[in-house]
Formats: structure tokens, C-alpha cells, sequence
């Protein structure tokens, strides 16, 4: 993502469940339903949605089952942690940057 200029990314390692499962031994205690995972977010620009998708299928496709779901959504407000204050600007930033 960095060479491509997306700077602000989350990753997370998680354990979830679905269609597709494997053998680990679960935390969860469900051995049916267990998988570890690693969670991907980041918020962009909506123009960049097709190029960051294109991007993770292209690096993180194995071509098996499991590989994964891409969600994306609209973010409507931000709110800065330290304050608890809405931060239109940075929203009106990232729409002129568009």
C-alpha cells in the first residue's frame, strides 16, 4: 500500500468465522467455525477504492477458499480522540484532495 501511496493503514490479527474453515485449534472453542485472520481498514478516497482493491486482491489472493472479503463504506463524520470534537476539516480535506 505504501508504494502506491496509501500511507494510513490498520491491520489487525483476528480469529472470525465462516464459510471456509481449517483445523487450528480455536480459542473460541469452536472447531467448526475457527479462523485466524488478519483484518485490513483504511479509509480513502472514493476515486481510490478501485485501485486499493486491485492492489489487495493483487497481494493478498491465494486463489483458495478463505481469502477473504472486501467491504466498503461511506464515512459520514470524523471525530478526533483527543478532543471528541468533529473534524470537518479533515473531511473537507480529503473532498478537495478528490
Amino acid at each position: 500500500m505504501r508504494n502506491a501511496g496509501f500511507m494510513s493503514v490498520s491491520l489487525a490479527h483476528i480469529e472470525g468465522t465462516g464459510k471456509f474453515t481449517t483445523t487450528d485449534v480455536p480459542v473460541f472453542n469452536l472447531p467448526a467455525i475457527y479462523n485466524k485472520m488478519t483484518k485490513l481498514e483504511m479509509v480513502c478516497k472514493k476515486e481510490d477504492v478501485e485501485h486499493i482493491v486491485e492492489i489487495i486482491h493483487k497481494y493478498g489472493s491465494t486463489g483458495e477458499k478463505g481469502d477473504g472479503m472486501i467491504y466498503t463504506s461511506e464515512v459520514l463524520k470524523v471525530f478526533k480522540v483527543r478532543t471528541g470534537l468533529e473534524s470537518v476539516e479533515d473531511i473537507e480535506r480529503n473532498e478537495k484532495e478528490g
